[in-house]
């Protein structure tokens, strides 16, 4: 059996590959994709077939699948174009034959009042219309959404946002790149929707908290309306349209958008998903 990873010189991606290998799957049988192959370059010397797709290279992307079993296309972040690009891989996928196609979709992006849901459900609408097998998987937030970011906040002493005390229930990439190849190596998964979210719920507030004990500081969280949000983050450098993207989903936190409570990551993965302080430990 043979399995494609989109993406796999992002995050996700990469660690969905390396997931795969963990799990047992010969990397022969794994195809890793990417744009620019130099960036897969050391899956390559992990013995990981890597091969050149790019969403808007139909050419590539026919390429890319030849041979291909099992498939997970990694969504693109390319906001406003990504609905065709997620287009192109599907017809290539269908053009394949492939057995099995997983999306990274948005958590319950069918009831979701978040921006970016809208996206995800044409998407899903696609690979409904496409005729194939398919696996959703609904991710949640990032916990590396913050941290990754957390660097103003160690500056200033202040985690800045607008979701007022609404819970989010994030799981690291390494949590959801698991569950992902636990779906890509086999077993029925087809037709399944899995909606992937962290055990442990948390607040802003919390996260802030979390944040302190880790690097030893005081940091606390201050809640600002969106539009003052987003203004706060375009004066800092952030395009305005990526800062409304952010404010708007802060706004879907406080709704409750991000918290869930399904269980279904936790046990794709066999074991509870990762803790809030150990995720944020690494950041100090």
């Amino acid at each position: 059996m043979t399995v494609l990873v989109t993406g796999a010189s992002g995050h996700l991606g990469r660690r969905t590959v390396l997931a795969l290998l963990d799990r047992g799957v010969p990397a022969a049988e794994i195809v890793a994709t990417a744009r620019d192959l130099d960036a897969v370059a050391d899956l390559a010397g992990l013995g990981v077939q890597v091969r050149r797709a790019d969403y808007d290279d139909p050419a590539s992307l026919d390429a890319a699948f030849a041979g291909v079993d099992r498939a997970l296309l990694v969504s693109s972040n390319a906001v406003g174009a990504r609905v065709p690009q997620h287009r192109n891989v599907i017809e290539a996928a269908v053009r394949a034959g492939v057995e099995l196609l997983a999306y990274t979709s948005l958590l319950r992006a069918d009831t979701s009042g978040l921006g970016l849901a809208a996206d995800h459900l044409a998407t899903e609408d696609l690979l409904k219309q496409s005729g194939l097998p398919v696996t959703l998987l609904r991710n949640g937030w990032y916990v590396e959404n913050y941290t990754e970011n957390a660097a103003p906040a160690l500056a200033t002493g202040q985690v800045i946002g607008a979701a007022g005390t609404g819970r989010i229930s994030a799981a690291t990439r390494q949590d959801f790149a698991e569950a992902a190849a636990v779906v890509l190596a086999g077993g029925e998964h087809a037709g399944a929707v899995y909606e992937l979210a962290g055990d442990e719920a948390f607040t802003m507030a919390e996260y802030a908290a979390a944040l302190g004990t880790a690097t030893g500081r005081e940091i606390g969280y201050t809640d600002l309306s969106a539009a003052d949000y987003a203004a706060t983050l375009t004066s800092a450098g952030v395009p305005a349209a990526f800062a409304e993207l952010l404010a708007d989903s802060d706004l879907g936190v406080a709704r409750g958008d991000l918290e869930d409570h399904s269980g279904d990551l936790a046990r794709l993965i066999g074991r509870p998903t990762t803790r809030l302080a150990e995720a944020v430990a690494d950041v100090a």
